[in-house]
């Protein structure tokens, strides 16, 4: 399967892309169609509609948006990764205003590493955190960091030692009888939005709070998520061991799955 690129609804020429190779003021968003429908679809909207507002003052309307994934997705595969980049042709390094603008690259699917990973510790935080916004080379930087010392990625911990995410992933963790959820600034995943709905319809509990590297051992199980998985499962982070949680990771795969597909 190729990768394709269209630009407000039709294919993208160098021209349209060659100014964009210089330039990282954008927001995004990323998603896994399967048999041409997709999972918290009005989560992915929402994303984009906030970001556009705070990044350029005004955002797409959303059947504009809509029409673009439509004509990105036509006459494709049924199966596809797709990336919805909201940018301003204003650029970077400038106060002018523009019109926002949409590209959205399609390619083959993905579904995410198995796991166990090992993730380094790395005090992080990220610029905008509540945004998934483009340009971030320090969770690069620290991800190649992290595979140089023998991890598979890197998680981030804030200023006052707080877990709060990794370098592409939600944080999730198991206390045996919950869901803990970090409490930190950080980027809430489409994902992480799907299982928190599907989990209160489930009836498992949740809970939001602080929590350490020191805290780990009192832990009895985590996983990252992002689009790719709703959970692979961690067994070490830093030098502490995490628990295998099976069961934990089987509860959010179920509780993804609850979640209906809509076509765009």
């Amino acid at each position: 399967m190729t990768t394709r690129v269209q630009r407000n609804g039709e294919p993208a020429t160098a021209e349209d892309l060659t100014p964009l190779a210089f330039a990282g003021f954008a927001h995004f968003t990323a998603m896994q169609v399967r048999d041409g429908r997709v999972r918290g679809l009005d989560l992915h909207l929402e994303r984009l509609r906030n970001a556009s507002k705070e990044l350029f003052g005004r955002a797409l309307p959303d059947e504009r948006v809509l029409s673009y994934l439509r004509a990105a997705l036509e006459g494709g595969p049924a199966d596809t990764s797709l990336m919805a980049t909201v940018y301003s042709r204003a650029g970077e390094f400038t106060a002018a205003d523009a019109e926002p603008e949409m590209l959205v690259r399609t390619g083959p699917p993905s579904n995410g590493p198995r796991g166990p990973l090992a993730l380094s510790v790395v005090e992080h935080e990220r610029f905008l955190p509540a945004i998934k916004h483009v340009g971030e080379s320090a969770k690069t930087y620290v991800l190649r960091q992290a595979v140089e010392q023998g991890f598979d990625d890197a998680a981030f911990v804030d200023r006052r030692g707080r877990l709060s995410e990794a370098s592409i992933w939600n944080l999730a963790f198991w206390d045996g009888e919950a869901v803990v959820w970090p409490e930190a600034a950080m980027l809430t995943g489409t994902t992480m939005g799907i299982l928190r709905r599907r989990l209160d319809r489930l009836g498992v509990p949740q809970r939001v709070r602080e929590i350490t590297v020191a805290d780990l051992p009192s832990l009895a199980g985590a996983v990252v998520m992002n689009s790719w998985t709703p959970g692979v499962p961690v067994h070490r982070i830093g030098r502490e061991p995490v628990p295998g949680a099976p069961e934990f990771v089987e509860l959010l795969h179920r509780a993804y799955r609850e979640e209906p597909l809509t076509t765009p």
